[in-house]
């Protein structure tokens, strides 16, 4: 881990594309200020976490069978399949 020392309005800059700045501190809270590219998440600890942790339950939930809606294609072969056969007179 790098260590660095800033003083507020100081920046620093990383990969030359995201570059961090000390707005102000008041106490021990210190207020950050991000630029960075458009495709560059950036996320509060906690949130990441929350985030990893709810991507990983969704990959390992069980998958259940959605409802299919009357009129689909699906559900009209059902439907013939079930009808019994109709004998026609000639």
């Amino acid at each position: 881990m790098l260590i660095l020392s800033r003083k507020p309005g100081e920046t620093l800059v990383i990969d030359g594309k995201i570059r961090v700045k000390v707005i102000r501190v008041e106490g021990e809270v210190v207020k950050l200020g991000v630029e960075a590219p458009a495709e560059v998440s950036i996320h509060r600890q906690e949130v990441y976490d929350e985030i990893q942790r709810t991507n990983k339950e969704a990959i390992t939930a069980p998958q259940r069978e959605l409802p299919r809606l009357p009129g689909s294609q699906k559900e009209k072969n059902k439907q013939s399949q079930h009808k019994p056969n109709q004998l026609t007179a000639v």
